[in-house]
């Protein structure tokens, strides 16, 4: 079975695009469209990464990454931060615990490798 990857992204354009190159990469991936849904998505049926815009509205990827961390069904997930805001977000994100960081736009090769390496500890 192919490991499970939930994308949180508001914007449907990379939400797509994500899917996409995922998915043609054999991985079995889940959409959540804001903060709440992926909270949601990853305690009903927890996937082996979640990758997490830190831009959303409403709650934003820095609140979602806090509950899940806190969360003990959810805890080990590791999770990438996605945001087209590289320069301020990298250093921060990786302080704060993330596993990685993706920058927008995606550089195909480099998204894969990064949840390759993530998927198969």
């Amino acid at each position: 079975m192919p490991p499970t990857i939930l994308i949180a992204e508001d914007y449907d354009d990379n939400r797509e695009l994500l899917r996409l190159l995922l998915a043609n990469a054999n991985y079995d991936v889940r959409e959540a469209r804001n903060g709440h849904e992926c909270l949601e998505l990853a305690c009903e049926d927890p996937p082996d990464l979640i990758m997490v815009d830190l831009s959303m509205p409403g709650l934003d990827g820095w609140e979602v990454f806090s509950a899940l961390k806190s969360n003990s069904l959810t805890a080990h997930i590791p999770c990438v931060a996605v945001t087209a805001h590289t320069d301020r977000d990298r250093v921060r994100a990786l302080q704060t615990g993330f596993s990685d960081f993706v920058g927008k736009p995606f550089k195909t090769e480099e998204l894969l490798m990064t949840v390759a390496r993530l998927v198969a500890k």
